[in-house]
């Protein structure tokens, strides 16, 4: 079943056009109503029936984050609770991201990529502010830094409440940051991972199935194998 969709409609004062938030009513649009709270949004005045909103800049946001507790992405100026922030991610999703952490933390000690969790954040040139469930920086953030300084591989690990918004919304807003070379779309349901990659031609993309099969990325000189990435993981056939 498909859920039932609202729409959130803010004002950025003062001279700002409306804009409209289009959120899951089971999922983003409680985001986003905590997030206007978080954020100090001002309760309406008397015949005004949206709320006033100041947008935040990358630097703003992070500065106000770092007094939160719990993790936000930024969306058009707007901190919004991420959904596993929210809800916590399921058995399936965190053996997935824990298993290609690993992974890529063994493969990828002494070299100057490291892998990063969410909590490190990935900020795109529209001023969007994600948080991938995995990335890979080849960058030199600052000790005290929140985002990657240079990130070059993402991981998203899929749910059945987050695959479509990952699979289109968020794959082309990676796409859009110069550093990023890979994205890896990695499917819970079944044994199977979508990996774009930036060519010369532009995106491009594959897929990976089966548990024999294994990801090359060249682009970290690393590689990802299914059966290590979904290990003590059992699908039914």
């Amino acid at each position: 079943m498909n859920p039932r969709r609202e729409t959130v409609n803010f004002f950025v004062a003062p001279s700002t056009p409306a804009s409209q938030v289009d959120l899951p009513l089971d999922s983003g649009m409680l985001c986003a109503k905590m997030a206007f709270r978080a954020f100090g949004a001002l309760e309406p005045e008397p015949g005004m029936s949206e709320r006033e909103v100041r947008r935040m800049t990358p630097a703003e946001f992070f500065d106000w984050q770092a007094r939160q507790d719990r993790n936000y992405e930024l969306v058009d100026g707007i901190p919004v609770v991420t959904i596993k922030a929210m809800t916590g991610a399921s058995t399936r999703h965190d053996t997935v991201t824990v298993n290609a952490l690993a992974s890529l933390h063994s493969q990828l000690r002494g070299k100057p990529c490291r892998p990063r969790t969410d909590d490190q954040a990935v900020v795109l040139p529209s001023g969007r502010v994600r948080r991938p469930d995995l990335l890979v920086d080849c960058g030199s953030p600052a000790p005290t830094a929140m985002a990657a300084d240079g990130p070059r591989v993402v991981v998203e690990v899929l749910s059945p409440s987050t695959m479509r918004y990952d699979r289109f919304q968020k794959l082309e807003e990676y796409k859009t940051h110069p550093a990023i070379r890979a994205i890896l779309l990695v499917d819970t349901e079944a044994p199977r991972v979508t990996v774009w990659r930036r060519g010369e031609n532009g995106w491009g993309y594959s897929e990976e199935v089966g548990m024999e099969a294994t990801i090359d990325l060249p682009e970290i000189e690393a590689a990802l194998g299914l059966a290590d990435l979904y290990e003590t993981i059992a699908f039914e056939t």
